[in-house]
């Protein structure tokens, strides 16, 4: 950690070429100037957001926000132990955070709160100026979706959804190869969040960490108010880990669109079944019928012609996967099994194992920045992602993932629940870009080596 930080401290990687975006800066910062960030929600992953910028010289964290006093004790801690102002701190009530909105000091905002909030809050702050970050998903329903959009639009203020995965070491090696076309013209992809959550969706911190059967008011973190979401909604509630690498690959909303999806869900007794494993038959819990199937398969199309298969999968026991596979007319590369075919490179009709192709393609600023980056959480992509959303609002311009991409990507949550209510019944995605996706240019997210 000594090394990270010495490095983040002193070393400026904005002029690297981190993720470069065809935009015009209204505002530039000069390298000697801070960018003041103000922080809602500092739970688990606000608290992860909160180290990574306290290791930065470039940050001054100015205000943080939060309706739990635990977890605002904790944020102070880090703040004054590293040697930090003490920021000002808000949470009165669940509105309090617009009062922090109204600091002129704040030049960004990082929004890591439970899902129900993000929209109103990333709204609430592009209207009051400020450059915003928004944890995933960014929207739970389509009304929802268009607020971003309109009031991005509306103010000029700038939307980034810090969706971590698309700087996966992997992602951006298997992008790269992408765009050095290797696997020739794309015609498919499947993605999904396949992870076993029950231990996080259901636990009332007094038994062992896992072993919960409590949610809502008796539970702890995530489980206070993520599983009402597989209780009252047969949706993919959480489709951008997987969707969003995709989304880049695919160009979608540059050159390329979701067109239009169908849903379909299986029974729902994985939660079922571990209330009554961890809390026995008679639990209240285990009269609690949830309505999210266990595993949600939806398939989009798109406007160039791929097919996309995103899976929701988190109520069973299973290790975890993100279920990636990229094809395309000269190859494919999967992620479970590690595994690539390339026409013409492979034996035919044999995998290869893909780490060395990983290797050759891997994304230049891992090469040089990855050993800084690993203990930044979720194996470096915390980093690469943080330091993404920093210098485009340093320099206030366009992020690589802005409100369009926010609004397409967190729409399948309310599509795919209306496809399941209507037994898979076909859902057109919205234009966004209200057209502007065919002129619009894909990001350079790699530095042009070939």
């Amino acid at each position: 950690m000594g090394t990270r930080r010495n490095f983040i401290r002193n070393t400026s990687i904005a002029g690297a070429g981190l993720f470069a975006v065809p935009s015009f800066a209204s505002k530039l910062y000069s390298p000697a100037d801070k960018l003041n960030v103000a922080l809602i929600g500092v739970g688990l992953r606000g608290t992860n957001h909160l180290q990574n910028l306290l290791l930065r010289k470039d940050i001054n964290v100015v205000a943080i926000c939060d309706i739990d006093p635990k977890r605002i004790s904790i944020a102070k801690d880090l703040i004054t132990k590293e040697g930090a102002k003490e920021p000002l701190i808000f949470g009165a009530n669940d509105y309090d955070y617009r009062n922090l909105l109204e600091l002129k000091e704040v030049d960004a905002v990082v929004i890591s709160t439970p899902w129900l909030w993000h929209t109103r809050m990333a709204v609430d702050s592009m209207k009051a100026g400020k450059y915003t970050g928004v944890e995933v998903s960014a929207s739970n329903t389509m009304e929802e979706c268009w607020d971003l959009v309109n009031t991005h639009e509306a103010t000029g203020s700038h939307l980034m959804i810090l969706e971590n995965v698309n700087y996966r070491r992997d992602i951006l090696a298997v992008l790269n190869m992408v765009k050095g076309n290797v696997f020739g013209e794309l015609v498919h992809f499947r993605c999904g969040y396949q992870h076993d959550l029950r231990h996080v969706k259901l636990n009332d911190g007094k038994t062992a960490y896992g072993k919960g059967a409590e949610f809502g008011e008796k539970g702890i973190s995530e489980s206070k108010w993520r599983t009402h979401h597989s209780v009252k909604r047969n949706a993919d509630v959480y489709p951008t880990h997987g969707l969003g690498p995709i989304a880049v690959m695919a160009d979608i909303n540059r050159g390329n669109r979701f067109m239009s999806l169908t849903s379909h869900a299986t029974k729902a007794i994985g939660l079922h079944n571990y209330i009554v494993q961890v809390g026995g038959k008679d639990h209240p819990n285990a009269k609690v019928k949830f309505k999210q199937g266990d595993v949600i398969t939806t398939t989009i199309d798109t406007a160039n012609g791929e097919t996309i298969i995103i899976t929701h999968d988190c109520n069973l026991p299973r290790p975890y996967s993100l279920g990636f596979r990229v094809q395309g007319a000269n190859g494919l590369w999967e992620v479970d099994g590690n595994r690539i075919y390339v026409e013409g490179k492979s034996e035919s009709h044999q995998w290869d194992e893909a780490t060395d192709w990983l290797n050759k393609y891997d994304h230049p600023l891992w090469k040089k920045y990855g050993e800084y980056a690993l203990d930044a959480g979720h194996g470096g992509m915390d980093f690469f992602v943080l330091n993404s959303f920093v210098e485009s609002a340093k320099a206030n311009i366009a992020p690589p993932m802005d409100a369009y991409d926010a609004a397409a990507w967190s729409a399948v949550t309310p599509l795919s629940e209306l496809s399941l209510a209507n037994n898979g019944e076909p859902q057109d995605f919205p234009d966004f870009t209200r057209g502007l996706w065919i002129n619009r240019k894909p990001y350079k997210w790699l530095k042009e080596t070939y």
